[in-house]
Protein backbone atom coordinates (compact mmCIF):
# COMPACT_ATOMS: atom_id res chain seq x y z
CA UNK A 1 0.00 0.00 0.00
CA UNK A 2 1.47 3.55 -1.39
CA UNK A 3 -0.55 5.93 -0.32
CA UNK A 4 2.03 9.33 -1.83
CA UNK A 5 5.16 10.41 -4.10
CA UNK A 6 7.07 12.04 -1.39
CA UNK A 7 6.87 12.39 2.55
CA UNK A 8 6.93 16.73 1.67
CA UNK A 9 3.78 16.23 0.07
CA UNK A 10 2.12 15.10 3.33
CA UNK A 11 1.20 16.98 6.31
CA UNK A 12 2.83 17.08 9.60
CA UNK A 13 0.38 15.06 11.60
CA UNK A 14 -0.12 12.40 8.53
CA UNK A 15 1.05 10.11 11.22
CA UNK A 16 2.34 10.32 14.30
CA UNK A 17 3.03 8.29 18.10
CA UNK A 18 1.26 9.41 20.81
CA UNK A 19 2.56 11.00 23.88
CA UNK A 20 2.72 8.32 26.78
CA UNK A 21 3.55 8.66 29.95
CA UNK A 22 6.36 6.56 31.31
CA UNK A 23 7.19 5.07 28.05
CA UNK A 24 7.49 7.87 25.20
CA UNK A 25 10.91 9.06 26.87
CA UNK A 26 13.72 10.23 24.66
CA UNK A 27 15.10 6.52 23.89
CA UNK A 28 11.69 5.70 23.23
CA UNK A 29 11.87 8.05 20.82
CA UNK A 30 15.37 7.18 19.11
CA UNK A 31 14.51 3.86 18.66
CA UNK A 32 10.80 4.68 16.72
CA UNK A 33 12.66 7.02 14.83
CA UNK A 34 14.58 4.14 13.44
CA UNK A 35 11.88 2.47 12.20
CA UNK A 36 10.05 5.10 10.63
CA UNK A 37 12.05 8.40 9.04
CA UNK A 38 8.68 10.43 8.55
CA UNK A 39 6.52 9.47 11.61
CA UNK A 40 5.67 12.77 14.20
CA UNK A 41 7.12 11.84 17.87
CA UNK A 42 5.70 13.41 20.91
CA UNK A 43 7.59 13.73 24.60
CA UNK A 44 5.39 12.44 27.51
CA UNK A 45 3.69 15.53 29.09
CA UNK A 46 5.72 17.28 30.63
CA UNK A 47 4.02 19.63 33.31
CA UNK A 48 5.12 22.89 33.65
CA UNK A 49 5.26 22.96 37.51
CA UNK A 50 8.61 20.62 36.19
CA UNK A 51 10.28 22.93 34.14
CA UNK A 52 9.19 26.08 36.03
CA UNK A 53 10.49 24.31 39.45
CA UNK A 54 12.76 21.56 38.26
CA UNK A 55 15.76 20.24 36.06
CA UNK A 56 14.98 21.75 32.68
CA UNK A 57 17.97 19.81 31.03
CA UNK A 58 16.51 16.61 32.48
CA UNK A 59 12.71 17.00 30.84
CA UNK A 60 13.66 18.75 27.33
CA UNK A 61 16.57 16.83 26.31
CA UNK A 62 16.85 15.02 23.32
CA UNK A 63 18.48 13.24 20.59
CA UNK A 64 18.83 15.37 17.67
CA UNK A 65 17.76 12.33 15.22
CA UNK A 66 14.74 12.45 16.67
CA UNK A 67 13.13 15.03 14.73
CA UNK A 68 10.41 15.66 13.59
CA UNK A 69 9.48 16.19 17.98
CA UNK A 70 6.60 17.81 19.17
CA UNK A 71 7.35 18.65 23.05
CA UNK A 72 3.46 18.42 25.39
CA UNK A 73 2.98 20.28 28.04
CA UNK A 74 0.63 19.76 30.65
CA UNK A 75 -0.81 22.92 32.88
CA UNK A 76 -3.25 25.55 32.68
CA UNK A 77 -1.65 28.68 34.20
CA UNK A 78 -1.46 31.07 30.99
CA UNK A 79 1.60 32.80 32.04
CA UNK A 80 3.53 28.82 32.80
CA UNK A 81 2.84 27.73 29.68
CA UNK A 82 4.08 31.06 27.81
CA UNK A 83 7.45 30.01 29.56
CA UNK A 84 7.86 26.62 28.88
CA UNK A 85 6.98 26.76 25.04
CA UNK A 86 9.90 29.08 24.98
CA UNK A 87 11.69 26.87 26.83
CA UNK A 88 10.48 24.19 24.27
CA UNK A 89 11.15 26.28 20.86
CA UNK A 90 14.64 27.14 22.90
CA UNK A 91 15.48 23.82 23.03
CA UNK A 92 14.57 23.36 19.26
CA UNK A 93 11.11 21.17 19.81
CA UNK A 94 9.08 21.35 16.43
CA UNK A 95 5.83 22.00 18.07
CA UNK A 96 4.14 22.24 21.41
CA UNK A 97 0.69 20.76 22.33
CA UNK A 98 -1.25 21.31 25.09
CA UNK A 99 -2.59 18.24 27.13
CA UNK A 100 -6.76 18.43 27.12
CA UNK A 101 -7.01 14.77 27.33
CA UNK A 102 -5.62 13.38 30.37
CA UNK A 103 -8.22 11.83 32.66
CA UNK A 104 -6.27 10.71 35.58
CA UNK A 105 -7.00 11.89 38.93
CA UNK A 106 -3.24 12.95 39.74
CA UNK A 107 -3.55 15.22 36.54
CA UNK A 108 -6.87 16.84 37.59
CA UNK A 109 -5.82 17.87 41.21
CA UNK A 110 -3.12 19.91 38.90
CA UNK A 111 -6.35 21.05 37.09
CA UNK A 112 -5.23 20.31 33.70
CA UNK A 113 -5.67 17.66 31.05
CA UNK A 114 -9.21 16.70 29.84
CA UNK A 115 -10.51 18.20 32.70
CA UNK A 116 -9.74 22.01 31.03
CA UNK A 117 -12.21 20.33 28.21
CA UNK A 118 -15.05 21.97 31.13
CA UNK A 119 -13.15 25.50 30.49
CA UNK A 120 -12.54 26.47 26.62
CA UNK A 121 -12.07 29.97 26.97
CA UNK A 122 -9.52 29.51 29.95
CA UNK A 123 -7.82 26.72 27.03
CA UNK A 124 -8.41 29.79 24.43
CA UNK A 125 -6.24 31.56 26.45
CA UNK A 126 -3.69 29.34 27.22
CA UNK A 127 -2.98 29.00 23.53
CA UNK A 128 -2.92 32.14 22.58
CA UNK A 129 -0.29 32.72 25.55
CA UNK A 130 1.85 30.15 24.14
CA UNK A 131 1.04 31.10 20.28
CA UNK A 132 2.02 35.30 21.48
CA UNK A 133 5.73 34.15 22.66
CA UNK A 134 6.80 30.74 20.02
CA UNK A 135 7.13 30.64 16.10
CA UNK A 136 6.42 26.84 16.06
CA UNK A 137 2.87 25.53 15.80
CA UNK A 138 1.11 25.36 18.92
CA UNK A 139 -1.29 22.42 19.06
CA UNK A 140 -4.04 20.97 21.24
CA UNK A 141 -4.80 17.18 22.38
CA UNK A 142 -8.25 16.40 23.91
CA UNK A 143 -11.03 14.18 23.97
CA UNK A 144 -14.96 13.97 22.40
CA UNK A 145 -15.83 15.11 25.22
CA UNK A 146 -16.10 14.13 29.26
CA UNK A 147 -18.16 12.28 31.67
CA UNK A 148 -21.07 10.68 29.60
CA UNK A 149 -22.66 13.97 27.91
CA UNK A 150 -22.25 12.74 24.22
CA UNK A 151 -23.04 15.86 22.89
CA UNK A 152 -21.24 16.84 19.96
CA UNK A 153 -21.82 20.62 20.27
CA UNK A 154 -19.56 20.00 23.54
CA UNK A 155 -16.70 19.36 21.57
CA UNK A 156 -17.32 21.82 18.44
CA UNK A 157 -17.80 24.87 20.62
CA UNK A 158 -14.83 23.85 22.41
CA UNK A 159 -12.64 23.73 19.13
CA UNK A 160 -14.30 26.67 17.51
CA UNK A 161 -13.12 28.66 20.91
CA UNK A 162 -9.61 27.53 21.14
CA UNK A 163 -9.17 27.45 17.25
CA UNK A 164 -10.23 31.41 17.61
CA UNK A 165 -7.01 31.84 19.63
CA UNK A 166 -4.70 30.51 16.88
CA UNK A 167 -4.36 26.74 17.27
CA UNK A 168 -5.11 25.46 13.70
CA UNK A 169 -4.23 21.53 14.50
CA UNK A 170 -6.02 19.58 17.02
CA UNK A 171 -5.68 15.69 17.68
CA UNK A 172 -8.64 13.89 19.13
CA UNK A 173 -9.20 10.83 21.01
CA UNK A 174 -12.19 9.47 20.03
CA UNK A 175 -13.56 8.93 23.43
CA UNK A 176 -15.05 10.66 26.28
CA UNK A 177 -13.22 11.00 29.23
CA UNK A 178 -14.77 9.66 32.51
CA UNK A 179 -13.29 12.40 35.20
CA UNK A 180 -14.57 9.87 38.24
CA UNK A 181 -14.93 6.24 38.22
CA UNK A 182 -12.71 4.99 35.95
CA UNK A 183 -8.69 4.70 35.87
CA UNK A 184 -6.74 5.89 33.35
CA UNK A 185 -6.89 2.46 31.97
CA UNK A 186 -10.43 2.10 31.84
CA UNK A 187 -10.63 5.31 30.10
CA UNK A 188 -9.26 4.18 27.13
CA UNK A 189 -11.34 1.38 26.62
CA UNK A 190 -14.80 1.92 28.33
CA UNK A 191 -16.09 5.21 26.93
CA UNK A 192 -16.99 3.97 23.38
CA UNK A 193 -14.99 4.71 20.29
CA UNK A 194 -17.04 7.68 18.27
CA UNK A 195 -14.97 8.45 14.71
CA UNK A 196 -18.00 10.27 13.11
CA UNK A 197 -17.91 12.71 15.46
CA UNK A 198 -14.30 13.22 14.62
CA UNK A 199 -14.90 13.53 11.14
CA UNK A 200 -17.92 15.84 11.49
CA UNK A 201 -15.22 18.01 13.20
CA UNK A 202 -13.66 18.03 10.05
CA UNK A 203 -16.48 19.00 7.84
CA UNK A 204 -17.26 21.80 10.14
CA UNK A 205 -13.85 22.93 10.12
CA UNK A 206 -12.11 22.51 7.07
CA UNK A 207 -9.80 24.72 7.39
CA UNK A 208 -8.19 23.28 10.50
CA UNK A 209 -5.85 20.05 10.81
CA UNK A 210 -7.63 17.27 12.62
CA UNK A 211 -5.94 14.25 13.58
CA UNK A 212 -7.57 11.20 14.98
CA UNK A 213 -6.66 8.84 18.49
CA UNK A 214 -8.13 6.00 20.06
CA UNK A 215 -7.92 1.96 19.20
CA UNK A 216 -6.30 2.23 15.92
CA UNK A 217 -4.01 -0.93 15.53
CA UNK A 218 -3.69 -1.56 11.43
CA UNK A 219 -2.69 -0.17 8.37
CA UNK A 220 -6.15 -0.87 7.21
CA UNK A 221 -7.30 1.58 10.20
CA UNK A 222 -5.49 4.20 9.37
CA UNK A 223 -5.81 4.74 5.56
CA UNK A 224 -9.61 4.75 6.17
CA UNK A 225 -8.90 7.25 8.71
CA UNK A 226 -6.88 9.56 5.92
CA UNK A 227 -9.35 9.26 3.63
CA UNK A 228 -11.26 11.38 6.14
CA UNK A 229 -9.25 13.27 8.33
CA UNK A 230 -5.63 14.99 8.05
CA UNK A 231 -3.86 12.76 10.13
CA UNK A 232 -3.95 9.66 12.41
CA UNK A 233 -1.76 9.09 16.18
CA UNK A 234 -0.61 5.92 17.15
CA UNK A 235 -0.55 5.20 20.68
CA UNK A 236 0.07 1.84 22.47
CA UNK A 237 -0.02 -0.45 19.45
CA UNK A 238 3.26 1.35 18.17
CA UNK A 239 4.71 0.85 21.38
CA UNK A 240 3.87 -2.98 22.25
CA UNK A 241 3.83 -3.94 18.21
CA UNK A 242 6.98 -1.21 17.30
CA UNK A 243 7.84 -3.33 14.06
CA UNK A 244 4.76 -1.87 12.72
CA UNK A 245 6.67 1.55 12.46
CA UNK A 246 9.09 0.02 9.83
CA UNK A 247 5.90 -0.35 7.35
CA UNK A 248 4.83 3.14 7.89
CA UNK A 249 6.97 5.41 5.98
CA UNK A 250 6.35 3.15 2.49
CA UNK A 251 2.74 3.04 2.99
CA UNK A 252 1.95 6.27 4.36
CA UNK A 253 4.24 8.51 3.19
CA UNK A 254 5.89 7.07 -0.19
CA UNK A 255 9.13 6.19 0.41
CA UNK A 256 11.04 3.73 -0.90
CA UNK A 257 10.63 0.60 1.15
CA UNK A 258 12.92 0.02 3.73
CA UNK A 259 15.98 -2.83 3.77
CA UNK A 260 16.29 -2.72 7.79
CA UNK A 261 15.58 -6.01 9.65
CA UNK A 262 15.00 -6.25 13.10
CA UNK A 263 18.58 -7.42 13.45
CA UNK A 264 19.73 -4.27 12.23
CA UNK A 265 17.64 -1.93 14.29
CA UNK A 266 18.80 -4.14 17.48
CA UNK A 267 22.54 -3.65 16.37
CA UNK A 268 21.84 -0.11 16.04
CA UNK A 269 19.84 0.25 19.96
CA UNK A 270 22.92 -1.71 21.39
CA UNK A 271 25.21 0.97 19.85
CA UNK A 272 22.83 3.59 20.85
CA UNK A 273 22.72 2.17 24.46
CA UNK A 274 26.70 2.16 24.87
CA UNK A 275 26.90 5.60 23.75
CA UNK A 276 24.65 7.11 26.21
CA UNK A 277 26.25 4.99 28.65
CA UNK A 278 29.16 6.60 28.00
CA UNK A 279 27.86 10.31 28.11
CA UNK A 280 25.31 9.94 30.71
CA UNK A 281 25.70 6.74 32.54
CA UNK A 282 22.67 5.69 31.45
CA UNK A 283 22.31 2.08 32.28
CA UNK A 284 21.19 -0.01 28.95
CA UNK A 285 18.27 -1.88 30.54
CA UNK A 286 16.77 1.95 30.95
CA UNK A 287 16.43 1.41 27.15
CA UNK A 288 15.64 -1.64 26.44
CA UNK A 289 12.62 -1.76 28.27
CA UNK A 290 11.54 0.59 24.73
CA UNK A 291 12.25 -2.20 22.21
CA UNK A 292 10.77 -5.38 24.42
CA UNK A 293 8.11 -5.96 21.12
CA UNK A 294 10.16 -5.92 18.75
CA UNK A 295 10.05 -9.79 18.05
CA UNK A 296 6.54 -9.44 18.66
CA UNK A 297 4.55 -12.41 17.50
CA UNK A 298 7.64 -14.00 15.91
CA UNK A 299 9.13 -17.73 17.22
CA UNK A 300 11.24 -17.28 20.27
CA UNK A 301 10.21 -13.93 21.15
CA UNK A 302 9.07 -14.67 24.75
CA UNK A 303 12.90 -16.05 25.39
CA UNK A 304 14.73 -12.81 23.78
CA UNK A 305 12.37 -10.37 26.12
CA UNK A 306 13.22 -12.25 29.07
CA UNK A 307 17.01 -12.38 28.25
CA UNK A 308 16.45 -8.23 27.61
CA UNK A 309 14.97 -7.72 31.03
CA UNK A 310 16.75 -10.24 32.64
CA UNK A 311 18.24 -7.57 35.51
CA UNK A 312 21.23 -10.87 36.54
CA UNK A 313 22.62 -9.12 33.39
CA UNK A 314 23.21 -5.86 33.92
CA UNK A 315 26.71 -5.97 34.63
CA UNK A 316 26.91 -7.05 31.03
CA UNK A 317 27.86 -4.86 27.86
CA UNK A 318 24.28 -4.75 25.68
CA UNK A 319 26.24 -6.17 23.02
CA UNK A 320 26.91 -9.59 25.28
CA UNK A 321 23.14 -9.70 26.17
CA UNK A 322 21.76 -9.46 22.25
CA UNK A 323 24.04 -12.14 21.34
CA UNK A 324 22.57 -14.32 24.80
CA UNK A 325 19.05 -13.16 23.58
CA UNK A 326 20.12 -14.90 20.15
CA UNK A 327 21.94 -17.95 21.32
CA UNK A 328 19.64 -21.45 20.94
CA UNK A 329 17.71 -21.56 24.10
CA UNK A 330 18.80 -24.68 26.79
CA UNK A 331 17.40 -27.51 27.01
CA UNK A 332 13.99 -27.29 29.38
CA UNK A 333 14.45 -23.99 28.11
CA UNK A 334 11.08 -24.12 25.45
CA UNK A 335 10.48 -21.16 22.78
CA UNK A 336 7.27 -19.85 22.41
CA UNK A 337 5.68 -17.61 20.00
CA UNK A 338 5.26 -14.84 22.32
CA UNK A 339 2.23 -12.73 22.09
CA UNK A 340 1.87 -11.78 25.02
CA UNK A 341 2.96 -8.00 26.07
CA UNK A 342 5.35 -7.46 28.55
CA UNK A 343 4.76 -5.53 31.54
CA UNK A 344 3.78 -2.15 31.30
CA UNK A 345 3.39 0.91 32.94
CA UNK A 346 -0.06 2.72 33.29
CA UNK A 347 -0.51 5.40 29.85
CA UNK A 348 -2.21 7.99 29.56
CA UNK A 349 -2.56 8.65 25.64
Amino acid sequence: MNLGPSSAAFPAHRLSVAPMMDWTDRHCRYFHRLLSRHALLYTEMVTTGALVHGDVARHLRFNAEEYPVALQLGGSEPIDLAHCAKLGEQWGYDEINLNCGCPSERVQRGAFGACLMAEPQLVADCVKAMVDVVDVPVTVKHRIGIDKSESYDFVRDFVGTVSAAGCSTFIVHARNAWLKGLSPKENREVPPLRYALVHRLKLDFPELTIAINGGITTGEQVAAQLRELDGVMVGREAYHNPWWLASWDEAFFGAAPSEQTRESVESLMVHYMATQAAAHGTHWSAIARHMLGLRHGLPGSRRWRQVWSDHRLKTLHPREVMVLAHAPASEGEGEDAGASSHDAAVVHA
